[in-house]
């Protein structure tokens, strides 16, 4: 995959709605995904300042993706990040591609 950091802020205990990011870490930090990117490196940051929930996601090309998990529930941000990846995925195949031809 072509993520190579994954950071993750979020507080413990958040009124209605429920905290959408540690589900969201869950899913990213599985043993499956892992393995899917041995070199991604996810981290937390638990905050207990007030602010809200956000996953700030840096891919290997430099583009980053920082969603804030307020607004969005965890499949939301689970879509939006394998969005990006299977959009980077091919460009890289591509790419590979014009260089054999």
């Amino acid at each position: 995959r072509p993520a190579q950091t994954s950071g993750l802020g979020f507080r413990p205990i958040q009124p209605i709605p429920p905290n959408r990011a540690p589900i969201f870490l869950e899913h990213v930090n599985s043993k499956k995904a892992r393995a899917s990117n041995i070199n991604c490196v996810v981290t937390t940051d638990v905050r207990h300042d007030g602010s809200e929930p956000v996953v700030d996601i840096m891919f290997a090309d430099g583009d980053r993706l920082i969603m804030k998990g307020a607004n969005l529930t965890a499949a939301e941000m689970l879509s939006a990040f394998n969005s990006r990846c299977i959009a980077k995925d091919l460009k890289a195949e591509e790419k590979t591609k014009k260089k054999g031809a």
